[in-house]
């Protein structure tokens, strides 16, 4: 199907692994660590609530039939995220309309959900539109593109509402449109590790992360809330336990560091303990800590391989 809706390009840009000088990586690890750091200390109750499992596999779906690079899919989810927090902010503190103050507030309320919920399909694109423009080796989905995407889909909309949603979305984000994401971490942690250790053959491990990373995402609250148990030594942990874990499940060099060492477990076992030390050497991030997540996240890829069965 995706035939249909796009023909690539005649050039592509090619961004090729190991090649970026070490000084330019420094200084993006460094930028990426500061960025890390400014995010979780200013998060908010809703983070993470629009990165559903669901709703992220939507999106890789759409990049996908699109054909769009992994990096859009990420820097989409990103986007969702920051843009649907401040959009439902704006909507619950504006002032009710003339003639609504003599309604309950929970019928108010569900009129405001209900209206978002018929938009918000159209969201979603436009956050995955706008990401496909921000990125230097993705395919751009112009609006014919779009709209003959959203139609196959079985919305029907017209070029000037994507462009009054893309506008809306555009203008959520006070048009600040580049916010770390994922992928971008664990991409710039390997080319730090491959400078570091060129003697390890790290092409496929480039390509195993992008599997690890995506199973992830796609199995967030069940990983984290194992990896809670763990941390807490409990299987039912408080709700401030909670509370304070959501710095972990936001903490994107911690995930970046994770995602390596599960897929340095599986392609380099003998060699894992040193990939470990020097992750943690490069990030600060401990050992165990490292350990501890990709136990977690190895248990779980286990589990999804081999379904458990009760006896």
């Amino acid at each position: 199907m995706a035939k249909r809706f796009f023909s690539p390009p005649n050039e592509s840009i090619s961004l090729k692994f190991r090649e970026a000088p070490f000084e330019l990586l420094t200084d993006f690890l460094v930028n990426l660590n500061t960025r890390n750091k400014d995010k979780l200390d200013g998060l908010s109750k809703c983070s993470g609530n629009f990165k559903d499992e669901r709703l992220v596999e939507y999106i890789f779906l759409m990049t996908k039939e699109l054909r769009l690079d992994p990096l859009t899919g990420y820097h989409a989810v990103e986007l969702l995220q920051r843009f649907m927090v401040r959009h439902l902010t704006d909507m619950l503190t504006a002032p009710s309309p003339p003639g609504a103050a003599a309604d309950p507030p929970r019928s108010l309320e569900d009129a405001l959900f209900d209206k978002l919920k018929k938009k918000f399909p159209l969201i979603i694109f436009s956050c995955v539109q706008l990401a496909s423009k921000l990125s230097l080796h993705s395919h751009i989905i112009d609006n014919n593109t779009a709209v003959r995407f959203l139609h196959s889909l079985g919305h029907s909309v017209s070029k000037q509402t994507l462009v009054e949603s893309e506008l809306m979305v555009l203008k959520g984000l006070e048009f600040r449109l580049n916010p770390p994401n994922p992928l971008t971490y664990v991409e710039i942690l390997l080319e730090v590790l491959a400078h570091n250790r060129p003697s390890i053959p790290l092409e496929h491990l480039y390509h195993l992360c992008h599997y690890v990373l995506q199973f992830i995402s796609l199995h967030r609250t069940a990983i984290f809330d194992s990896l809670l148990a763990t941390t807490t030594q409990s299987v039912s942990p408080s709700g401030e336990q909670r509370e304070k874990f959501v710095t972990v499940t936001e903490d994107y060099m911690l995930l970046g560091v994770g995602v390596i060492a599960v897929a340095s477990f599986i392609l380099y076992g003998r060699e894992w303990k040193q990939m470990v030390g020097e992750l943690s050497h490069i990030t600060g991030i401990s050992r165990r800590s490292i350990s501890d997540y990709a136990h977690v996240t190895l248990m779980h890829i286990v589990r999804g391989s081999f379904p458990l069965t009760s006896t």
